[in-house]
């Protein structure tokens, strides 16, 4: 059984509360030992040791919000080549959203997407299921029959369910199912018009807005629906600060609510727009500058309990429209840490608390192995250096589709190395 030692690094692991000088050690498929103590102790003989210098070794990401276009839109993204992007991002599990064609609705879906990623991903994959059968919003899905099937929870991925009666059952069902829903929440018939943030920026651009309020009517509904089943509810991305003191107030009156926030929504904003560019056209629509750092408010003092990429693959046909008539979306696998990391250098979060986000909640949250270098875990980690300057290029981009928000951006912070269950599926 092969061993690796990754010694004089940086362990960050919110999970243990750790960030601090240490050593780690794999062996085999699971982490041995990691900790400060760890380098006192001497290492295992004939393991193979690398000198980090410093380098950080993180708990591997864990993104709670993945649209791939396997089955029906392979063009777009197959399980295969996202697991490539995952894998170059410090992504070593993502949970897959249903948008599928055909919708994953169904027990022989879900067994299709995990004997596709047993066959062909670098990483972890895991199916959400449906909520709803062909994510019509009517009739509910076989939320037992999917659980047992491998399901990790249920979502109407880019979809808001209009009924608050189809919406209570849900919640209800899925809590005697041990399941979380988590639930995009855009009215309908404000998105079906609206394209970018509505205010001046949009009236200037000639563009038709999108208020901040048809995200917190539908999340309103579902907090007061999650008080009163007893649900578990997760808010898949909010946007606003609006949202933002919904989720907060419900969570203090003890609902079982958490909330995420897309990559995008925490650095962007509106005026990004400025030029047309639909890499920028996206749901929900980048804010103003005041919802952006109200959203990192929330990431900080907890109320946004996860960040997700929202990795949504458009291709040129899609994307090279007008504005108005653009599909929204953006991928962001690639780009995920190191454009949360710009948090982190900015002085705005914690590191540890940044991690916890990426990593050690949405791990705990969906019930799934990672997000921790306790011993015994999963060998899923990140080899970072949080401090190495590198430009987004479209040339460097592992995922099929190229309509990142990042394009030309410098970050700060590269991952070396990715490891899956013990084994490197990805070196810088």
């Amino acid at each position: 059984m092969s061993i690796t030692v990754f010694d004089n690094a940086r362990i960050v692991d919110p999970s243990q509360g750790l960030d601090t000088l240490g050593a780690l050690i794999v062996e085999g498929a699971t982490i041995r030992a990691s900790g400060p103590a760890v380098r006192n102790q001497g290492f295992p003989e004939g393991a193979k040791v690398v000198d980090c210098a410093g380098k950080a070794v993180l708990p591997g990401l864990v993104d709670a919000r993945v649209f791939i276009g396997e089955p029906g839109a392979e063009h777009r993204e197959t399980i295969a080549s996202a697991s490539c992007a995952a894998a170059a991002g410090g992504v070593t599990s993502i949970i897959m959203m249903p948008d599928t064609i055909p919708v994953i609705d169904d027990v022989a879906l879900v067994e299709f997407v995990l004997r596709t990623a047993r066959e062909t991903a670098l990483v972890n994959v895991f199916p959400a299921a449906a909520l709803t059968k062909g994510l019509a919003g009517r009739e509910l899905s076989e939320f037992g029959l999917l659980r047992d099937a491998g399901a990790v929870g249920l979502t109407e991925g880019r979809k808001t369910i209009a009924s608050p009666v189809i919406m209570r059952r849900a919640l209800t069902y899925a809590r005697d199912m041990g399941l979380v829903v988590a639930h995009a929440t855009q009215e309908p018939e404000f998105t079906a018009t609206g394209v970018m943030n509505e205010g001046l920026l949009a009236s200037w651009l000639g563009l038709p807005g999108l208020p901040r309020e048809a995200e917190a009517i539908p999340l309103s509904r579902d907090l007061m629906l999650a008080a009163l089943t007893k649900g578990r509810y997760h808010a898949a991305e909010i946007s606003t600060s609006m949202s933002a003191a919904a989720v907060r107030r419900s969570k203090d009156e003890g609902a079982a609510v958490t909330a995420g926030v897309s990559i995008n929504n925490l650095c962007l904003n509106e005026n990004d727009v400025g030029e047309y560019r639909t890499f920028f056209r996206l749901l929900p629509p980048l804010r103003a500058e005041e919802d952006r750092l109200a959203m990192v408010e929330a990431l900080k003092d907890g109320t946004v309990d996860i960040i997700v990429s929202s990795h949504d693959p458009q291709d040129v046909d899609t994307k090279r429209l007008p504005f108005a008539e653009a599909a929204a979306g953006a991928i962001g696998l690639e780009t995920l840490l190191a454009a949360a990391l710009r948090l982190h250098h900015s002085g705005d979060v914690p590191l540890l608390r940044l991690v916890d986000a990426l990593s050690t909640a949405p791990a705990q949250l969906f019930g799934l192995p990672g997000g921790t270098l306790r011993t015994g875990a999963p060998a899923d980690l990140i080899l970072v250096d949080l401090d190495a300057p590198w430009i987004v290029r479209e040339a460097d981009i592992q995922s099929l589709s190229k309509n990142t928000s990042f394009e030309g951006a410098r970050m700060q912070g590269r991952v070396l190395q990715t490891m899956v269950a013990g084994r490197t599926v990805f070196s810088a």
